[in-house]
């Protein structure tokens, strides 16, 4: 089996389309909720999937993101606006336009860390600014 992360350069990142690192991120945020919330509770698994729903949302990302937003470089920023920007092949049934926009950002963010390898960043963000649920 091939190694299960091969981290890409910050150049070719930032080639990937803001919305394809958005869902990139959005698989990595989703695993990071999981993970805590199975660390964190023995509840059955449709109420950790309702937990996890919360946080994974548009409006549970827009959340966090303004407590992170203060702590993104400048490249960080970057993709986060990129991804913000973006133009989206859906709209979000549950949130605002602004929330589903800033969610894409804050998931491209993740997505551009997450396949350059920045795995520490990551934690430093989610870590250091999650919900204790």
């Amino acid at each position: 089996m091939e190694n299960l992360f091969n981290p890409i350069s910050e150049v070719a990142a930032r080639n990937i389309s803001p919305v394809t690192l958005a869902f990139v991120g959005d698989a990595v945020y989703t695993l990071y909720v999981r993970e805590r919330l199975v660390t964190l509770h023995d509840y059955s698994t449709g109420t950790l999937q309702k937990m996890s729903s919360a946080e994974v949302s548009a409006h549970g990302q827009n959340a966090l993101l303004e407590r992170i937003l203060p702590q993104l470089n400048e490249v960080e920023i970057g993709v986060f606006k990129r991804g913000r920007n973006a133009k989206k092949p859906t709209r979000s049934k549950n949130a605002s336009v602004a929330e589903y926009n800033a969610s894409t950002g804050f998931e491209a963010v993740l997505g551009y860390l997450f396949l350059t390898g920045n795995y520490d960043r990551i934690k430093v963000l989610l870590d250091g600014n999650n919900n204790e649920i």
